[in-house]
């Protein structure tokens, strides 16, 4: 269907999340820790399903076109690995927690305790929070719905691929937001923010990136959702927020590559 106006897919994909959300945490509290747990390893398991039908965009016909059969697996390596460096050098995953725990603290309405217990109960909110907020925002922002669906809403081309996001990012948030809280409703400022930004660059340059980049994106963003489906289950604490660089580099390593052949 088309959009009324630019932006109606994600003002849908933002209501469903913020839905959501208020629904896990209406029933999160009557959970115990143990099903809490295995909702995690739940939702760890499926983003690991999304991550490789992300990361299998490395074999896309497209990009294989554009940059030889060679290549693609090479530009992800490079987009990881420059985007890594950078990201680490700027700090990037200790400034979104920096932030993270700052927005939390100034969420935080219950009365303080005195003492450890407020040491120990307050650092595990602030863990709690952080992570419910950076999984839930990479997760609903990184993948080619989130692209394609918001460039193409932006071009007046309908809103139906933002439309299925909605559905599933609406059943996420509220398994996420049962596990982690009020981190996950705040991620749906991420997703209007990210989403918001590429419509209007929909609108603004008339036309859709090259399918190779964003094949290139999307495989490079399925590894950072590895990434965050190895924290969600306890497997290795990946600093992902530092990888994030990749998600830019990816398309502008391709466009070199294309343009060297």
């Amino acid at each position: 269907m088309d959009g009324a106006f630019p932006g109606l897919g994600t003002v849908i994909n933002v209501a469903t999340i913020v839905v959501g959300s208020l629904l896990g945490m209406a029933v999160g509290h009557r959970l115990s820790e143990r099903t809490r747990s295995v909702v995690t390893d739940c939702l760890g398991l499926t983003v690991l399903l999304m991550a490789g039908l992300s990361a299998a965009k490395v074999t896309d016909a497209s990009l294989t076109a554009a940059v030889g059969s060679g290549a693609p697996v090479l530009i992800v390596l490079g987009s990881l690995l420059i985007g890594g460096i950078t990201g680490s050098l700027l700090r990037i995953e200790g400034r979104l927690e920096s932030l993270a725990g700052a927005i939390q603290a100034r969420l935080a309405r219950r009365p303080k305790l005195v003492g450890a217990q407020e040491t120990g109960q307050n650092h595990a909110a602030r863990e709690r929070f952080i992570e419910g907020w950076l999984s839930a925002s990479l997760l609903f922002c990184v993948g080619p719905l989130t692209i394609l669906g918001s460039l193409s809403d932006g071009l007046g081309n309908g809103i139906d691929q933002l439309t299925l996001k909605s559905v599933l990012d609406g059943f996420a948030s509220v398994a996420f937001a049962s596990s982690f809280g009020i981190g996950v409703l705040l991620s749906a400022v991420s997703v209007a923010v990210v989403q918001g930004l590429l419509t209007a660059l929909g609108v603004v340059m008339g036309s859709l990136m090259p399918d190779a980049h964003i094949a290139a994106l999307t495989a490079t963003g399925g590894l950072l959702l590895v990434g965050i489906a190895f924290r969600l289950l306890r497997i290795r604490e990946i600093p992902v927020g530092d990888l994030l660089p990749a998600l830019i580099v990816a398309p502008l390593l391709t466009q070199l590559v294309v343009l060297l052949r």
